[in-house]
């Protein structure tokens, strides 16, 4: 499994920023290995967002984005101490979830 996500959530008036750093390698499938074999793809296909069990972000990604992507997103509605729970799906069938403490 990957590496834990890396969540940070602010609240920032009624507003909360939420940053998150994934460990994940994103292949394309169209990179050769040093035989010259085509690296088969490996990539996040999915990524939702929730806070208190509603759901605050849903995103659908293809091979096109950076190894170890970068997510940064706003929404209104939440509380400090209140959690943020992301998980993704990749194309290969594995998930991982993390969460977050807005501060």
């Amino acid at each position: 499994m990957a590496d834990p996500m890396k969540i940070r959530a602010s609240l920032q008036g009624d507003v909360v920023e939420v940053k998150v750093l994934m460990s994940h390698e994103m292949e394309t499938g169209q990179r050769k290995d040093a035989s010259g074999a085509l690296v088969p793809a490996h990539f996040i296909s999915s990524v939702q967002a929730e806070c208190n069990g509603k759901a605050v972000l849903t995103a659908h990604w293809g091979p096109a984005v950076s190894k170890n992507p970068y997510l940064a997103f706003k929404f209104k509605g939440a509380a400090k101490g209140d959690k943020v729970k992301v998980t993704w799906v990749d194309n290969k069938g594995e998930t991982r979830t993390d969460e977050g403490t807005i501060a």
